[in-house]
């Protein structure tokens, strides 16, 4: 049924199979996309901006399934630096310029992830060809999981409860390399800042040491792998592709303006989650 959908698409438009790409190709041929996700992939071609993306398949696979997915990536990456600013200033108050030195480590740390955030939860039309036989079990049951536990899983396909418990699993991994990288990152460039600072202006002191980097590092991990992997897949997975998409499926700004109030409110939250988490765990202490 999907591929008779996806032939009578093309037909549709006046195009022939070979004029895919090979993996859509391939896909089609497989019965494993129906129609529907060959017409976005034309509506999607008619923007050079799209069109240029849909050459890289990462790109593809999320934008075929949720074509405002790079909307979604201007609002976490282009507020993110203010909101998370705005939640630093919240929680640390009267001592925001005393932990300034924590302020900066926390949003460089929050800019380097949250394009990640976006991508690895996303909900995507999987192109990928089967996997060969000599992989291991492990490999293949990981293989065929979602990218998104929550997502719709487009005609033709089905997930089972543990493939979608493996969603969760395999992201937290990722998000959890990503978390201590930007962690890494982050305070690095912090406490070089601060100390260079110490060597050219000797009049300039800290009321604080260097912030530590491997339990920084570890506790920003562990941190987006659990609340930010469970929050950012709710959001994609069933706020927007579950809830809102249905209901403003024609009416894109609306659509957008609300994912925008959406995922705004959320990076607010996580930047207060965060503060709260690394006090608690010691990683970062209430200076007075």
């Amino acid at each position: 049924r999907n591929r008779a959908e996806a032939i009578l698409a093309l037909a549709e438009v006046g195009r022939s199979l070979e004029s895919l790409p090979k993996d859509l190709s391939m896909a089609v041929e497989a019965g494993r996309i129906p129609g529907s996700i060959l017409r976005r992939y034309f509506e999607l071609e008619k923007s050079p901006i799209f069109r240029w993306l849909l050459q890289f398949g990462g790109f593809k696979e999320r934008l075929l399934a949720d074509d405002l997915f790079l909307t979604k990536v201007g609002i976490e990456c282009g507020i993110g630096m203010f909101t998370k600013t705005a939640a630093e200033l919240e929680k640390r108050k009267e001592n925001f310029k005393k932990e300034l030195d924590f302020v900066t480590a926390d949003v460089i740390m929050a800019l380097v992830a949250d394009f990640l955030l976006v991508w690895l939860p996303a909900p995507t039309v999987s192109l990928r060809p089967a996997l060969a036989r000599s992989v291991g079990p492990v490999a293949k049951f990981f293989y065929g999981c979602p990218d998104n536990a929550f997502q719709v899983a487009v005609a033709g396909t089905t997930y089972s409860i543990l493939q979608r418990i493996g969603a969760l699993a395999r992201n937290g991994a990722k998000l959890f390399a990503v978390g201590a990288t930007s962690s890494v990152i982050g305070t690095g460039v912090t406490n070089l800042l601060l100390n260079a600072r110490k060597t050219i202006d000797k009049t300039f002191t800290t009321d604080g040491e260097d912030i530590p980097m491997l339990a920084t590092s570890i506790a920003y991990g562990v941190y987006l792998s659990v609340s930010a992997n469970l929050r950012y897949q709710i959001i994609a997975g069933v706020i927007e592709q579950r809830i809102l998409e249905p209901f403003l499926h024609d009416q894109k700004l609306i659509l957008s303006a609300v994912c925008f109030a959406v995922r705004t409110g959320n990076t607010f939250l996580g930047s207060l989650m965060w503060v709260d988490f690394a006090r608690f765990i010691g990683v970062q202490r209430t200076r007075e």
